[in-house]
């Protein structure tokens, strides 16, 4: 195997990574605001009020901890309004968005 060949898959490997990161960014994200849009729902949110809550969730994204601060805000907020679904709950609510957020973004959508 020459250099060209060598530095092209190296080339390959790093888009893909880079690929790979940026939808799973996007997957995150878009399962944040489909969870901000079901915590919301539990809250008695609609409309804006409901947009603005989900889109407050996905600006946590850009966190490094993400994950455990959407738990956190969606558990006080339930906590708060008096919302029965414990953490379990709410982690298992995400595992599910996360799925439905990457097939969506695999279907085009």
């Amino acid at each position: 195997m020459d250099m060209s060949t060598f530095d092209q898959r190296e080339d390959s490997f790093e888009k893909r990574y880079v690929h790979d990161e940026e939808l799973r960014f996007r997957a995150e994200a878009r399962r944040n605001k489909l969870v901000g849009l079901w915590a919301a729902e539990k809250l008695g949110k609609t409309g804006a009020d409901a947009q603005a809550y989900a889109e407050a969730l996905v600006a946590a994204e850009v966190s490094a901890h993400a994950d455990e601060q959407v738990v956190a805000t969606v558990k006080k907020d339930f906590e708060a309004a008096g919302v029965d679904q414990s953490e379990h709950q709410i982690r298992r609510t995400m595992d599910e968005m996360l799925a439905k957020a990457k097939a969506e973004i695999q279907a085009g959508e």
